[in-house]
């Protein structure tokens, strides 16, 4: 039928040419006629002949055109029918209904030993819910990708709706076996390099307490099994400096070094070299990056963040992810001060060529992040500038301390909240980060976009999720507290700083509050700084009531240490069944309290902050409670970590938690 009206159309448009022109001669021989009677016979006859001409002549045109076009069709339809039957290609045309309606022999040659049908009803379902997602749109193309036996298959096609119905679709589908170009794919990327650096932890100081006749051999031991680690994935391996290696590998390794779990660590970790002497190791992984030079520049990027984390643990990169390993021992404190006078001396000459400065905490403060800020406030105006402290307007961790600052009226207007820290800060404006380094933790996040130069002072392990633009970086894992910290800087600082009691007194309580009243993560400058700050004059009956809790807050904790559960042993769960403002805080110090009880190693309190469930982990140090954590997306320390989880309710978080722990417990086993 579609053959008949395009032969049709071609004749019919012959047709109308012919009396198009001979409505134009008769026109004219009319014109004739009028001007000269005795032309009127002629010219009757000369169209008549014409008439005669063209009829005979057009019939036998239609003839020869007819033909023309009709051999011309059926060679072309001939050619598509030997085409689509005898194609190269496995192919299929098949209802949405699941109906086969024709299969090539190719498809049948191709699939005789499979059971194909299976296969072809689960495409056949995603082919429909396919279209279902995108009906509205024209194109009705199909690209899809099948494992069938051992290939792997593109499926390409079109639908085309049934005039019937138009909600059934028949789909030609040609199978094309894409396996070689999937396995050259692969063998490209596992081909890619992937760079690495190795880096023996505090290497100077270590050496120093081993004799000269012994760093040969320690050296040359390390040295050793590093090689031979690295000799499994056919590595090249590049001693660059005294402590420092660049790995290279390729791809196709990275999911063996996943697996391997980064075991160089504890074998190198287990060296028995001699009482107080231990060996780490701090590994960074990156595969991002199109170039060996992108790689490395990515690499050194992830090994900040393990340095920040402690050392003694490997990150790989991949993907804009960071997967942490090992990080299991507790930081080794550096006796070295030098850090700290460099970083006082950078800070004060960032502060005097900035306008004005603000000073800024995480969310929910506590004594440590207040006290940290006091301390930088002072240094500030002791360098003659003016400075602020961005806060949250109600702090129920904070508030008896709230109240004695609020007596002295020279803090009046620098505490600000974030509306106010918006619309004054520019571009001469310094930015300091006390007590955190998470950009999502922050008071006001929206500061860190607009702030020009940030400083960051904290002594948290480092996460993936670091302000990464900071001008000058304090960031001591050793360090109890960043109040140990800022009072290390006030030390060094080249102007003699005078502080306020209150500033004194909160930098002192935020030690206290973060060592458990000097009991955990207190190293030879933790009690250094503590005895500066008492030389300055501290009330400590005056600190204490800081953090006395009335007798309805011990009644709450009192409640939640009796209906605590015990896992694993010596792990401490319970819940905070209490909604109140200060959820957080009541969580916190049931923590501390679980953990004064006889064979409770680690405990974790859960309780309902807003729409999130919030979790206070702690430790004695046997176990790491910031690993455990991390996994639930918190982080802290080994004996103290938190964690807010978003979308679960408490005895879903709790669940989770233990999930985590017992996850936690095999990878030690291993």
């Amino acid at each position: 039928m579609q053959k008949n009206n395009n032969n049709r159309k071609v004749l019919d448009t012959l047709v109308s040419r012919t009396k198009i022109y001979l409505a134009i001669i008769l026109v004219l021989l009319i014109f004739i006629c009028i001007k000269d009677r005795y032309m009127i016979l002629p010219s009757i006859m000369i169209f008549a002949f014409i008439v005669i001409y063209s009829y005979y002549t057009n019939n036998k045109r239609k003839s020869k055109i007819s033909e023309t076009l009709q051999d011309l069709t059926l060679t072309v339809d001939s050619a598509a029918k030997i085409s689509l039957i005898n194609s190269p290609f496995p192919l299929i045309i098949l209802e949405t209904s699941g109906n086969i309606i024709w299969r090539s022999s190719k498809f049948n040659s191709e699939f005789a030993n499979i059971d194909i049908l299976t296969y072809i009803h689960e495409l056949n379902q995603e082919i429909k819910e396919e279209i279902e997602k995108r009906k509205e749109k024209k194109n009705k193309d199909i690209i899809k990708q099948i494992e069938i036996g051992q290939k792997i298959y593109k499926i390409v096609g079109r639908c085309v709706p049934v005039k019937k119905n138009r909600k059934e679709y028949r789909m030609i589908l040609y199978f094309i076996d894409d396996t070689e170009n999937i396995k050259l794919q692969k063998e490209y990327k596992d081909s890619k390099s992937c760079v690495a650096i190795i880096m023996v932890d505090n290497y100077e100081e270590t050496m120093q307490r081993l004799e000269s006749e012994e760093k040969p051999h320690w050296i040359a031991q390390i040295d050793k099994y590093i090689y031979e680690w690295t000799n499994e994935t056919n590595g090249v391996l590049i001693k660059t400096e005294k402590d420092r290696y660049i790995y290279f590998f390729e791809q196709r390794y990275l999911e063996y070094v996943k697996e391997d779990k980064f075991s160089i660590l504890d074998k190198i970790k287990e060296m028995d070299v001699k009482e107080n002497v231990q060996f780490t190791l701090s590994i960074a992984v990156s595969n991002e990056g199109n170039t060996d030079k992108e790689k490395y520049k990515s690499a050194q990027e992830s090994m900040d963040i393990v340095l920040g984390r402690g050392g003694d643990q490997a990150v790989i990169r991949e993907n804009d992810l960071y997967k942490f390993f090992g990080g299991r021992a507790q930081e080794v404190e550096k006796r070295t001060k030098v850090k700290a006078r460099v970083v006082a001396h950078a800070l004060e000459n960032l502060i005097k060529e900035s306008k004005k400065i603000m000073i800024m905490g995480h969310t929910n403060p506590d004594m440590d992040c207040m006290g940290a800020s006091l301390g930088i406030y002072r240094l500030a105006k002791t360098l003659g500038k003016n400075a602020y402290i961005v806060m949250e307007d109600k702090t129920s961790t904070l508030e008896s301390f709230r109240e004695t600052l609020e007596k002295d009226l020279e803090y009046e207007d620098v505490i600000i909240n974030k509306e106010v820290a918006l619309e004054n800060i520019d571009e001469q404006t310094l930015l300091v980060v006390v007590d955190t380094h998470k950009t999502n933790y922050v008071v006001a996040p929206e500061l860190l976009e607009k702030g020009q130069q940030i400083v960051i002072i904290d002594h948290h392990r480092r996460s993936a999720d670091f302000i990464e633009n900071a001008t000058l970086t304090f960031q001591e894992v050793y360090a109890s507290s960043a109040s140990e910290l800022v009072t290390e800087l006030l030390q060094y600082a080249e102007e003699k700083v005078e502080l306020k009691t209150i500033e004194v007194e909160s930098l002192y309580a935020g030690i206290m509050m973060d060592t458990k009243n000097f009991t955990f993560k207190t190293g030879v400058r933790t009690f250094e700084a503590a005895a500066y700050l008492r030389k300055c004059g501290v009330d400590i009956i005056r600190v204490k009531k800081w953090f006395q809790s009335d007798l309805e807050s011990f009644n709450k904790i009192a409640d939640i240490v009796k209906n605590a559960e015990i896992v694993n042993e010596t792990i401490a769960i319970a819940i905070n069944e209490e909604k109140s403002k200060d959820v957080n805080v009541v969580c916190a110090k049931a923590a501390d309290e679980l953990l004064t009880i006889s064979n409770i190693t680690a405990s974790f309190v859960i309780g309902k902050l807003d729409d999130k469930v919030c979790i206070s982990g702690r430790s004695i140090g046997d176990i790491n409670v910031q690993i455990i954590l991390e996994k639930l997306g918190g982080g802290g320390h080994i004996t103290l970590a938190g964690a807010q989880v978003e979308g679960m309710t408490i005895e879903e978080t709790k669940q989770e938690l233990i999930n985590k722990i017992h996850e936690y417990f095999s990878e030690m086993a291993e």
